[in-house]
């Protein structure tokens, strides 16, 4: 037991995942015709941890292009949705402090996956998936174990050696003319 040691490091001790289908009426200003088109965009979010739950608030903004007046005229009809998600977290190792980050993951965005009129025939009825991870960084305890005698692991290492002598080129030579 004397060579073990606890290190205190951060780490994703908590997860959860949730995919949500739901589905929302919209009702424009004109009575539609047919749809042409749906899509979902500008999605934001926030969470918040509270107890073993990371609280999602979001929005997106929907958008329909329909038809209305028997066919004869277009319009989009654009309107934001506000969103609530619950996602229980499954912890691994419980947090030794209170300093947690949460981290959220968008695994799929809010995606259109039906759009219909209503049986009414005045409002859109629009279903809507999305999928959201999130994680708990903390801190955590890890253990190691230390080895009992200094060693270190051996090097390869070849000796080199290196000597400079002064190039020929460089040299000037000095002497006696023993020309007359």
């Amino acid at each position: 037991m004397k060579n073990l040691r606890q290190i205190v490091t951060k780490a994703v001790i908590a997860k959860g995942k949730k995919r949500t289908e739901s589905e929302v009426s919209l009702k424009p200003t004109n009575r539609p015709s047919s749809i042409l088109g749906c899509w979902v965009i500008n999605h934001t979010h926030q969470a918040k941890k509270t107890g073993r739950y990371v609280e999602i608030s979001g929005k997106f903004d929907v958008n329909v292009w329909y038809s209305h007046h028997d066919h004869s005229k277009t319009s989009v009809y654009t309107e934001c949705i506000s969103y609530k998600d619950r996602i229980r977290l499954h912890y691994r190792d419980e947090p030794t402090s209170g300093q947690e980050e949460i981290i959220v993951n968008v695994v799929q965005h809010p995606n259109c996956t039906e759009a219909v009129i209503s049986d009414c025939g005045e409002k859109f009825v629009i279903k809507v998936e999305r999928e959201l991870v999130a994680e708990v960084v903390g801190e955590t305890k890890v253990c190691i174990t230390v080895h009992p005698h200094q060693f270190e692991e051996e090097w390869a290492l070849q000796d080199e050696s290196s000597s400079h002598a002064p190039a020929a080129d460089n040299v000037e030579a000095k002497g006696t003319d023993t020309s007359r």
